[in-house]
């Protein structure tokens, strides 16, 4: 009855998998249960490089307890030094015990022989169970995991996977001596695979205030066989790229350009919600200041008879394409061609801080237009409220316009989208990455409302950011940064805004060389198998702790020399092997 209860808990939280039932079930109060579907982040991830859906067993998390009067006493060195050390991390792993009597339980459920259970057969697979262990035993045991083996209609056996992981500087392995350890668990032809990881890049927190932001650029290759352990990648691979990017690195060269599109969301936000929450300016004087100072210039201008082009057509994208330079260093800081509104722009979304400043700035533009101080020009194909007046201004003849409500908002919104739309139309043209009419299909169409054009907008930087941050860390050829630039083009047109997600870029392992062969993986694993996926023994050396729920010892700064610190960084080395049981 025991046994029954726990299955049908385990067979009931499966069927909801894709139903209400997200979160873990606790069972007998201090293990939990959850189901990790496919696409989510796996723990295992780093060992086995697998993505499929599992049970993951591990400790109720403890609650967080308020400080004690000692603990609050405790020295700041103190404190560093247990978070450094990792001592809590463990928390929801399981002794080795418990662990084992859990995947036993699994097993049994599923033997068909075990018909005291009473469990309704015949039963259905559940998906493989792993469990966290604390390592606390003599081989170090991380992970305990069970496999069912089946056919179309029969559940046959169970592979048990277990998982070591230690620090390991000193590793010494052989791979002659794996495959002899592999067959003879196993008695069949030992088949090699490897894989290796090289982090191209990886952001890091330069100072205090600054935090690091999440952009990492990796590079995945796995080939067969195996000719020695660490051996590099060949030419004849099979190679990924792997590329996350947060937009808005604050030393990067889109920096400029990603407050802009902050100071977009915000009026956008401000337009939904009723609420702006405006941010610092960057200007010293006033945005008032600014926009007088600027239409005091255009007035010179008009009066020496040498005010800008009226109506200036600038909608053939080779033209714009022609004032972007070549180099990575434009990347749309400056551009040449800025008209009046998006000059405009510029200025007041460095030094609006209210709707009063708003206010007061259109005020100085229309009554200039209206006085004729002023006859400034435009890229043509706008349609904004501003660009309107502008052009009535040519003939003398202006609508009245009150500026109230959300007016003001929405006239700056309009222009900053014009500027953002051309600044990204002029990098990803001139870059020879995307078609117009490409672009015009879904990211700059202005026949939906402005909430999702900003919406598209956004997703057009984090394009933009992707491209860019590869040019500068990786620098690929032309092919490749295009194909991955028509991949997050179809990406986002099929999904939402996602910073987190990982684009994949197969690429041949010759356009990457330089990047990796002279240097060290981040991760490199080799696998042995029998011709069977679930059959084999993995060896894995990686600079980073491949399980996240034990602590390690990370030596403190003052532990590694400066010129010897990539040398003497951690190595960490995991083992999984498995065995096979059967059940008839």
């Amino acid at each position: 009855l025991y046994f029954s209860h726990v299955f049908l808990h385990f067979r009931e939280f499966d069927e909801k998998k894709n139903g209400i039932c997200k979160d873990p079930f606790i069972y007998e109060t201090d293990i939990q249960v959850q189901l990790i579907s496919k696409g989510q982040p796996n723990p295992l991830k780093n060992i086995l490089h697998e993505n499929e859906t599992i049970f993951i067993v591990e400790k109720v998390p403890l609650e967080k307890e308020e400080p004690s009067h000692i603990e609050e006493l405790q020295s700041e060195d103190t404190a560093i030094s247990d978070l450094s050390t990792g001592e809590n991390v463990g928390l929801l792993a399981l002794p080795i015990g418990r662990a084992r009597q859990l995947i036993g339980f699994y097993t049994m459920a599923h033997n068909p022989n075990m018909t005291h259970l009473k469990i309704n057969r015949p039963v259905t697979a559940l998906p493989p169970l792993w469990v966290r262990c604390d390592g606390s035993d003599p081989e170090g045991i991380s992970w305990l995991g069970a496999e069912l083996i089946s056919t179309s209609s029969n559940i046959t056996g169970v592979v048990l996977y277990m998982v070591t992981c230690k620090v390991d500087k000193n590793y010494s392995v052989n791979l002659e001596d794996l495959k002899k350890s592999h067959k003879k668990r196993h008695h069949l032809s030992a088949v090699t695979g490897g894989f290796a990881q090289y982090e191209l890049f990886k952001s890091t927190a330069l100072d205090d205030i600054a935090a690091a932001s999440q952009t990492t650029i990796t590079l995945d290759i796995s080939w067969s066989p195996v000719d020695e352990i660490l051996q590099t990648p060949p030419l004849s691979s099979t190679a990924t790229l792997n590329i996350k990017v947060e937009s808005g690195e604050p030393r990067g060269p889109l920096s400029q350009l990603h407050r802009e599109l902050k100071f977009l969301l915000v009026l956008a936000d401000g337009l939904r919600t009723g609420v702006t929450e405006w941010p610092e300016p960057l200007e010293a004087k006033s945005a008032v200041e600014l926009v007088q100072e600027f239409l005091n210039e255009l007035n010179k201008l008009n009066e020496f008879g040498d005010s800008t082009k009226k109506d200036t057509e600038v909608s053939d994208l080779k033209h714009d394409a022609a004032a972007v330079d070549g180099s990575v260093e434009c990347l749309l800081t400056v551009r040449g061609d800025l008209d009046f509104a998006e000059q405009l722009w510029c200025k007041m979304s460095s030094s609006v801080i209210s709707y009063q400043d708003l206010v007061k700035c259109f005020s100085l533009v229309i009554q200039s237009l209206q006085r004729g101080a002023i006859q400034p020009w435009l890229h043509s194909g706008s349609n904004s409220l501003l660009s309107k007046l502008i052009h009535q201004s040519y003939y003398g003849t202006m609508d009245t316009v009150s500026l109230s409500g959300t007016v003001p908002v929405q006239m700056l919104l309009e222009i900053g989208l014009d500027k953002l739309k051309k600044d990204y139309i002029c990098f990803f043209i001139g870059k020879s990455l995307s078609q117009l009419r490409k672009l015009k299909e879904y990211f700059i169409s202005p026949s939906v409302d402005t909430q999702e054009q900003v919406h598209r907008v956004q997703k057009l930087h984090h394009i933009l950011e992707i491209a860019v941050s590869c040019m500068l860390f990786i620098k690929p050829q032309h092919e490749l940064l295009f194909s991955l630039t028509q991949s997050c083009i179809k990406y986002y047109e099929q999904n939402p805004l996602d910073e987190q997600h990982i684009f994949q870029l197969p690429v041949r392992p010759t356009a990457v060389k330089d990047l990796y062969q002279n240097e060290k993986p981040q991760k490199w694993r080799v696998e042995i198998n029998s011709g069977q996926k679930k059959v084999k023994t993995v060896w894995q050396l990686s600079d980073g702790p491949p399980v996240d729920h034990l602590g390690f010892h990370r030596p403190d700064f003052s532990e590694l020399t400066l010129n010897g610190s990539l040398e003497e960084r951690l190595s960490f080395t995991s083992m999984v092997t498995c065995s096979q049981v059967h059940f008839k």
